[in-house]
């Protein structure tokens, strides 16, 4: 086969971490491209410049040395050095001397050239080794789960959709599970160590990616100035790398030989006493081949195809092969990781599935915290009158557009089919109001619980899919009064916080016509108006420096007026006092007619709060500015105030003229609209925080039959079922199986039944273990004793 070669100086041509690594073991030898040499100056040039003779650093290894003369190669060709030194380096790496001395003549002008060649020349070594150190820990890990029969379930980790899970972690996690797949080995052992795997691995994958994407520039890139001693610690942190290399072989070298006794024994799993014709006893022996997982088990197989090749050797020599195997100086390495990576790739087709970005799955104990929610959600709105709705998860694209300002651009649009331009509906706000006008409906009390979505950057508790729960009122159905439905959605806001008890929350409140006249007193022109509101909108999470920043660089106001608006939206406080003080003779909101009439309509929310004893969950905050351009009365948001920070649970507000925009009828309405995975994600936490675990099911009783009758379970659980008794039933020959699921799903009762005891006695036995209740009775009469001891 012919020699491989790197080639330096060509047109196309760049080295990179992997070809530093193949010259710097002796792989491949160096040749700088002709094209390369013409342009390359034939002598040298006055320089002022002191003479550098090239000396390679004392504390390099032989492989760093080598690849700090090609790196140095490389950077004199960027730098159009004269030919000669290139050339002479050239013909030194190819010499494959023992060790470098340069005489006079190999010179350079610069120090930076020295030190930085050297820094790079070993950081593409550690960049090299760490790459395959990340691909073959997985591997070792892989091995040592099933060698310690560990408890794989660490490596379920799934992306979140939140952007709170790391990928590498979920990668490294991804590529355990194929090689893990089908396997009968793993355990239940959980082992501190194993699960961290994904963790400790998932951020080296982190880092040596890091590193692999600078690399790939800097290489390239010419000289660089270095400061200090880096390329002394890059020497460091590549003879750490050598010790931890030596550490993940020796895992993979330990745990083989386990493996592969394994394969090659049996197990006993059971004992069974038989009697013979002479009344002794003779054990037969239940056995079982153990099962290695579909990728674990095709690489010790071409781990035995490389070492045992040539029969049995003894133990020492098999450890000194496989540890020379795992040399990635030598080239059979390299074809041992590509036929790994072969292994993982032909078992991707196993692969667990994934789900996109932003979204989530609910089972087991979510789907019992969102029921008990919704459950909570949909009775507080029925009290007050809501009828319920549902209307299309799509809409036509130009019934959501114009409707949401800036955050127009999260609608998801779909595909075009049929003609029709489609849309996912971005809130049910939109959806409630072109239902009002499309019906002609002048008032309309309801409640929709469904899913939107929208193209956000998903975060903790913030998705891309997500549930809302609104409450709106269209019209003023019964109420003559002003203000009567802004007060109404208000009071359902903290009725529903206060019974999902998710903790201390508060409402902030605040005046669309109130931030419109702070905008004109400020000076702000108003075809400025929302996108300045939007700017503000983001306090919650900026400073204001951030926002006045973005207010005047990217939205062209002036800094006076950026100046002005601080001191308006830093107002937040009390309600009543904070109405007073806007309210004064001389204040600049009673000198504005709109800011006045947001004045007037807000004391009387206030005072109407106040009597109903909700007005201690409200705070007047001129921040608030909600970014939805439907807006025009009140709008408010409530917030969590523990620790668990989520951002908004709620928000809502008026919107006198949406309806309007569907029909010939302007109706005005008001709604709120509650976020369940905000609230769920803080319900979880404390469930968490206060050790609980959600029951899954409802399942009262579980008939157990403790053998391999199926129809007798049919019979027994039928009963029960008929008697309108939650029950469900397993049959299995051993006992414990059943108090560990009955345990494991906190069923209460257990129909332990013998089939032996049932056909001779006609009896069951009734145990429920937390009470510690163990009876015998009759099997006509079961039934009814659990329906009395259930239902008394």
């Amino acid at each position: 086969m012919a020699e491989a070669s790197v080639t330096v100086g060509g047109k196309a041509s760049s080295i990179s971490s992997s070809s530093v690594f193949a010259v710097a073991t002796g792989r491949a030898h160096v040749r700088i491209d002709s094209s390369a040499l013409d342009r390359l100056p034939k002598t040298e040039t006055t320089s002022a410049s002191p003479q550098l003779r090239i000396s390679v650093p004392d504390f390099l290894t032989l492989e760093e040395s080598r690849a700090f003369l090609l790196v140095l190669l490389n950077n004199l060709v960027l730098s159009n050095a004269p030919s000669r030194v290139p050339l002479l380096l050239s013909q030194t790496l190819n010499s494959n001397p023992p060790t470098f001395h340069f005489h006079d003549g190999a010179d350079v002008t610069q120090q930076d050239l020295l030190t930085s060649s050297t820094l790079l020349a070993v950081s593409a070594i550690v960049d090299h080794q760490s790459a395959a150190l990340s691909a073959f820990a997985d591997v070792a890990a892989a091995f040592s789960c099933e060698a310690l029969k560990a408890d794989a379930t660490p490596f379920n980790l799934m992306d979140s959709g939140d952007g709170h899970t790391s990928k590498d972690e979920v990668a490294v996690a991804a590529n355990i599970r194929v090689l893990l797949n089908g396997s009968k080995s793993v355990g239940k052992e959980k082992i501190r160590s194993v699960a961290r795997v994904p963790k400790v691995h998932g951020s080296v994958r982190e880092q040596a990616k890091a590193l692999h994407s600078r690399m790939r520039v800097e290489l390239n890139s010419g000289v660089k100035g270095v400061v200090g001693s880096e390329e002394a610690f890059a020497h460091e942190v590549f003879v750490l790398l050598g010790f931890v290399w030596k550490v993940v072989a020796w895992e993979a070298v330990t745990a083989v030989p386990v493996l592969q006794a394994a394969e090659l024994n049996e197990v006993i799993e059971g004992v069974k006493e038989i009697k013979v014709e002479d009344n002794a006893k003779e054990v037969e022996k239940k056995k079982k081949t153990v099962v290695l997982g579909k990728g674990t088990s095709s690489i010790l197989a071409l781990i035995k195809e490389r070492l045992l090749s040539g029969g049995q050797i003894a133990l020492g020599t098999w450890v000194g092969d496989f540890l020379s195997l795992l040399d990635l100086a030598k080239p059979e390495f390299n074809e041992f990781l590509l036929k790994v990576k072969d292994v993982v790739d032909s078992n991707e087709s196993r692969r667990l599935p994934k789900i996109p970005k932003g979204t989530r799955d609910f089972a087991k104990e979510q789907m019992t915290i969102r029921k008990k929610a919704f459950a909570i959600i949909e009775e507080v709105f029925e009290r007050h009158g809501a009828t319920a709705l549902d209307t299309p998860v799509f809409e036509l694209r130009e019934t959501l557009m114009g409707k949401y300002g800036e955050d127009s651009k999260l609608i998801y649009d779909l595909a075009d089919q049929g003609g029709e331009l489609l849309s996912l509906r971005y809130d049910l706000t939109v959806p409630f109001a072109r239902f009002v006008a499309m019906n002609g409906l002048v008032s309309f009390k309801r409640y929709q619980i469904a899913k939107v979505y929208r193209r956000d950057n998903p975060s903790k508790g913030r998705y891309r899919e997500f549930y809302q729960c609104d409450f709106d009122i269209a019209g003023t159905p019964g109420l003559s009064e002003i203000m009567g439905p802004d007060f109404e959605v208000v009071r359902i806001l903290t009725e529903l916080l206060d019974e999902l008890d998710i903790g201390e929350y508060e409402i902030k409140l605040n005046h669309r016509k109130l931030l419109d006249g702070m905008m004109q007193i400020c000076g702000v022109p108003p075809e400025k108006f929302r996108t300045i509101c939007s700017s503000i909108d983001k306090l919650d999470k900026q400073s204001f420096q951030q926002i006045r920043k973005e207010m005047v660089e990217e939205k062209g106001l002036t800094a006076e007026t950026a100046d002005r608006i601080e001191t308006f939206v830093k107002e937040k406080g009390s309600p009543l006092a904070l109405l007073s003080k806007f309210k004064q003779e001389g204040s600049d909101f009673s000198k504005h007619k709109g800011a006045s009439v947001a004045l007037e309509e807000l004391e009387i929310l206030f005072i109407a709060l106040e009597k109903s004893k909700r007005i201690d969950k409200v705070v007047f905050d001129l921040s608030l500015a909600r970014g939805l351009d439907y807006y025009t009365g009140v709008i408010f948001e409530a917030v969590f105030k523990g620790g668990t920070q989520v951002g908004s649970i709620a928000a809502g507000g008026r919107y006198d003229n949406l309806i309007g925009m569907f029909g010939s009828r302007s109706v005005p309405a008001v709604g709120v609209s509650l976020g369940i995975e905000r609230v769920f994600a803080i319900m979880e936490q404390q469930q968490k925080d206060q050790n609980q675990m959600a029951r899954p099911t409802k399942t009262e009783v579980l008939v157990s039959i403790v053998g391999n009758d199926f129809t007798l379970a049919a019979e027994l659980a039928g009963e029960l079922w008929d008697a309108r008794v939650k029950a469900e039933f397993l049959v299995n020959k051993r006992r414990t199986k059943h108090f560990e699921y009955a345990k494991e799903s906190r069923i209460p009762w257990i129909v332990l039944v013998y089939e032996q005891e049932i056909k001779e006695e006609g009896v069951v036995q009734l145990k429920n273990l937390e009470a510690n209740i163990d009876i015998k009775i009759s099997r006509a009469e079961f039934v009814e004793e659990l329906r009395r001891r259930l239902y008394p």
